[in-house]
């Protein structure tokens, strides 16, 4: 098994930044493509990133496209997910995942493990 810790959420006034991490233990963590994804209140679980295995391939919802950049280091077994212009809308809790494969996926499904999740919080 793989697990997951996320950290970094908090309250920033729109227009600001916040960097997620989402720290993995257990498991080689560098054998799972990872993703973050968010849920707002009264809200379906969405898909906001994912990267491959490797980080050489990214994906991103049309919705955070050209604000959020996600990232990992493989040697400190962590993936980051830095958000940049960051809108009330964007207010949710966020959670990384690890998932099956080589790439990563909007899935829900594919994804097996699962971080407790951390809140962004974003003031108008």
């Amino acid at each position: 098994q793989v697990q997951l810790v996320e950290s970094g959420g908090g309250l920033v006034q729109s227009g600001g930044s916040l960097r997620l991490s989402c720290a993995g233990s257990g498991r080689t963590f560098s054998n799972y493509p990872m993703g973050w994804f968010r849920q707002a209140p009264g809200k379906e679980r969405e898909f906001v990133a994912g990267i491959s295995r490797s980080g050489g391939v990214t994906s991103y919802a049309d919705s955070v496209k050209g604000r959020f950049t996600i990232s990992r280091d493989n040697a400190k077994n962590t993936a980051y997910l830095q958000m940049n212009s960051l809108k009330p809308e964007d207010t949710a809790v966020y959670y990384c995942a690890a998932a099956r494969g080589v790439f990563s996926t909007s899935i829900i499904s594919e994804y097996d493990y699962w971080g407790q999740g951390t809140q962004v919080t974003v003031s108008s």
